[in-house]
Parts: structure tokens; sequence; C-alpha cells
């Protein structure tokens, strides 16, 4: 990407083909599909690119295997279809970010012989849905093989498990390869600039947008043809902003994840919980070097602040804890963090767990706004192929076929799983920081660790015990727009959702490495470490998680 400063200079009151709002998976499929159909293409985001739901979820690539048996007791043939589409692009997401995404073994332990059966029919169907995108067949595990493959799962009342397979990804650096990817195609992408209204002609038609750069409180204008709100959980204020009075169509969920040790489980294999007491399902996998659990799903019917409470963490850790031979205590928790599910809604009521994941692309007869509306990270380059088809009709050209289905991310061309050895032997890293940058950004790592040849400090780990070196945090400020502590060690590197702790120590070198790059002056370093140390400790005491060994 190219630097913040010139990008905000250029695009303010130029004409483009297509501005889409929103920078996380939808806004950065739809950019990407919209530059490579041949349209003059800008992307604004309000906050850090991926800084809402996009990187929240789950890290899951899947179908969904809980709306699958929705699907079925309910007779639920729109569920059903979420299901199908979502495995099919499961394949996509796993090709076209291979250094990003991999797939991923799940148990499912049974506790009688009738569970077995059921839920070896269930996967047996998943399977058959996703047809010839099936990664591996689902197969009952023996007592004794389930003991061996998870040691740390209570074998006392379990018959066995069920083994099946989905995707797993790295979901915040996926959406910045996304808008990566559009801006090497030739587009252009800003974060920080929020939208604040529109412009329209003497018909009610959008013209253009109003954007206020929040570092700098500038405001400017940028103009399209045509205008996609793919903001998620945020659609119907944009929806609202263009047409007064808009009704609602989006209903928040609450997702609530917490990250262990991965010695936890001690396995490679994720463990999915089928039914808690109050009829979710959790899954517990293996991430990078931790044990991430989650998620709940609770509805938001305010918009009130988004955090980890002890009441969250405790209902994680019960029932993980039902499943397991030694049970994970409150101070082996290292971070947590919530995310926002934007289900769409037709108006009814109920239990925002039994909403389909399914999408909508709506266009606003009198303003002419499109939204794409619902859906799920699985489905985002489809969602994106659907919206810009819309797009092409609104302006009046052909429809095109979208090229998305099998196009490699940024990063991805020329990588191999055992490219990390191209790094160790041209740089003379470590192997664990070579497979780490590699899997934060594919056969771009090698643009990272030239930034070491200059300054060789840079090649230093960030903060001793993890794999994050100096460089990445000026790599990520002078190539990818990142501007904030909180931009480079939650979305770039992900060393906030490691340990919380951690951020913490690594906040005052990672200023320190940001200043220089952005000119910050001493002042604002000083209070740029203080607010982010600040939000930290308020995330551990909301969590309830002061007292503890971990985050202390």
């Amino acid at each position: 990407m190219r630097r913040r400063t010139e990008v905000r200079d250029r695009i303010g009151g130029t004409t483009f083909d297509v501005c889409v709002i929103g920078g996380g998976a939808t806004g950065g499929g739809c950019s990407l599909d919209s530059q490579l159909r041949g349209m003059r293409t800008v992307l604004v985001e309000a906050g850090d690119f991926a800084s809402g739901t996009s990187s929240a979820s789950t890290k899951l690539i899947h179908g969904g295997v809980r709306y699958l048996e929705q699907a079925v007791k309910g007779l639920d043939t729109r569920q059903y279809q979420v299901v199908r589409h979502a495995l099919r692009e499961r394949l996509n997401m796993l090709h076209n970010g291979p250094f990003l995404s991999r797939p991923i073994e799940f148990l499912v332990p049974c506790f009688s012989w009738f569970g077995a059966l059921y839920f070896s029919i269930g996967l047996k169907l998943y399977d058959w849905l996703a047809g010839r995108a099936r990664l591996s067949r689902s197969r009952f595990v023996s007592k004794s093989n389930t003991a061996v493959r998870m040691p740390a799962l209570e074998p006392s009342h379990i018959v066995g498990s069920v083994s099946y397979a989905d995707g797993q990804f790295d979901d915040a650096r996926y959406a910045i390869a996304l808008v990566e990817s559009m801006t090497d195609a030739g587009g252009e992408a800003l974060n920080y600039a929020r939208v604040i209204g529109f412009e329209k002609d003497h018909r009610g038609k959008l013209t253009g947008v109003e954007v206020e750069d929040q570092l700098s409180q500038a405001r400017f204008t940028v103009r399209a043809r045509a205008f996609v709100n793919a903001t998620g959980p945020w659609s119907d204020s944009i929806r609202q902003l263009a047409t007064i009075g808009a009704k609602p169509r989006i209903r928040w969920s609450k997702g609530v994840h917490v990250l262990l040790p991965l010695d936890a489980l001690r396995s490679r294999d994720a463990l999915l919980i089928p039914k808690t007491e109050d009829g979710r399902v959790l899954f517990a996998l293996p991430w990078f070097d931790r044990l991430l659990v989650g998620t709940t799903e609770k509805e938001l019917t305010d918009h009130e602040e988004l955090f980890v409470t002890r009441d969250e963490v405790d209902y994680l850790l019960r029932h993980l804890n039902r499943y397991l031979t030694a049970a994970v205590g409150r101070e082996q928790v290292v971070s947590a963090f919530v995310g926002v599910r934007p289900l769409l809604s037709a108006g009814k009521s109920g239990d925002t767990q039994s909403l389909s994941r399914d999408y909508e692309v709506e266009v606003d007869q009198l303003s002419g706004l499109i939204s794409v509306m619902g859906g799920k990270w699985t489905t985002y380059r489809a969602m994106a192929e659907d919206t810009i088809n819309v797009v092409q009709e609104f302006i009046g050209e052909p429809v095109t076929s979208s090229a998305t289905g099998e196009y490699l991310l940024s990063g991805a061309r020329g990588w191999n799983p055992e490219y990390w050895r191209t790094l160790i032997r041209e740089y003379g890293v470590t192997q664990p920081a070579a497979q780490h940058l590699v899997q934060k950004f594919g056969t771009h790592a090698g643009r990272v660790l030239a930034l070491t040849r200059v300054d060789p400090n840079l090649g230093l780990l960030l903060l001793d015990g993890f794999p994050t070196l100096r460089a990445e945090v000026l790599y990520a400020a002078r190539y990818e727009m990142a501007t904030t502590i909180e931009d480079v060690l939650l979305r770039r590197s992900g060393l906030q959702l490691s340990s919380w702790t951690g951020a913490i120590a690594a906040a005052p070198l990672t200023a320190s490495i940001l200043a220089e790059e952005l000119n910050w002056n001493p002042e604002f370093t000083r209070t740029s470490i203080e607010r982010y140390v600040k939000k930290i400790n308020h995330l551990i005491s909301t969590a309830g998680l002061a007292d503890s060994t971990a985050c202390a």
C-alpha cells in the first residue's frame, strides 16, 4: 500500500467509478473485485483496516456445523443453502491466501453410541454438501485413539469421537491482504477516513461522500458513480445517513473468545463442544502459540461498549473444563477479545442464535446506495461478487465475470510451505522468526527483513519470548498504513492476542519506532503509550483478570 498522507491528498476531489465504504472482509473483497473488473475503485474505512468484526472472528473458514444442525432440525432451506455455499467458498479462501490459512481437524466427543451415530451422520452430510471442495472425510475415532490425539480430554465418559475438517485463518492479516491486493491492482485505500455525509444531485442520487480524516480532522470529498456500503454491523448507520428514516436491517450478536496457553489442550487438533447448558456450540482450537476458546452468542439490543466480562470468561472456562482432565483456571487466561456479528433481520423476533448467516445486496431506490448486509467471513468473496454484479448493472455497464475465484492475494505468489527456509538462507534469521514472518506476510516477508540490512537493530525481537521483530513495526507503518500502537500489536503482528501483559511491555518500543517513522513529537508518543496501556488494563479489569498470574 502507498503512504497514507499521499493517498489522502490524492483521493480528495477525485472521481472514481466505485467508492467502497468499509475496510473489513466484505469491503476489502468488494474493492478487490471491483478493481479487477477494470473499474477505478477507492475504499475508505472509519478506523483501521479490519478493526471491527473482521479481526474478531473465531478464525474459522467453515460452512458451520451448528447452522447445518439448525437447517435439518428446523427444515430451514435457507440455512442449508448458507452452509452449502460457505463450504464451496471455503476452498477458495484456502487457495487464495495459503500462507494465512490451513485445514484443521476437529474432534467431537461422543458420550454414547447414539451420540456417535448422530454426529457421524451429521458430519457425513457436511462432507456431502462440500462435494469436491471437501477437505477430508469425517470418521469415527475410537476412545483409545481419541486419547492419543487429544490427551487432555477427559476419557471417563466418552465412547470415542468423530473427526472432521474445516479451515482456519488469520482474519486480520487476511483482510489486510485483500486491501493490499486491491491497491496492488491500481486501486486506492485509506484508513481512519470516516464518512460523515453524502452529496446528492437534484434527483437525490448520491454523487459524493464527505470524509473526515480521523487523525488530522481535515475534511474532503470523494466522488464516484456508485457507492457500496460494506460496513457490517454499522450498515444501518450508513443507510440512514444516505436516506433519513431507512428501516434498520441489522441485529448485533456479541461473540466472545478467550486465549489460553497451548498446552491446555495438548493437541494439534481442535475440540468442538457440541452443546452447552444453554444450547450453544463452542470451539477450542490451536491458533499460533495459543488455544482459542469461543464463542458465545448474545444479542446486543443497544450498541454498548464491547468488552469481555468476568461472567463470559467464567462461562467459557466452565464449559471447557467439563471436557478436560486438568481444569483451566482464570489465572491461565492470557488475553481475550470480543466482536459483533452483523445478522440480517427480516423484522422477525427471536434469538440471534437462530438467525441465518445469509446475506443480501440492497439498492436504495431513493439515494442509489448499494448495501451488502449480513453474511460471514467464509462467504466474503461470493458476497463481493454479487455486490459488484449489482454495481455494474447500476452504472449501466455489462456485467463481467469476477476474477477473484482463484485470485492469489498479495504475498501468496511464489509461496510454498517451505518458503521460510529461503529467509533463513538469505537473511540468517532463526527458524521461529522465519516461520512467523511467512505466516504473516507470505512472500513479502523478505521485504520486512530487507529493512534489517539498513538498520540491523530492526532484526531484534520486539519483546523477548515472542517472535515479532522490530522490523515489522516499521514495515507496518511504512507500507501497511498502521498509525497506532494497537494497529501494530493487535492487527499487524497479533502480539496483543498472545498476551495482554506482553502487549503492555512491547508498547514503549513500538511507539518509539512509530514515532520516528510517523514524526510523532515526544508528548504525542508519551500519551499514545499511556492511552494504549490504560486500554489494555481496562480490558484486563473488565474481564475480572486483574489479580490473575497471566494478566497481572
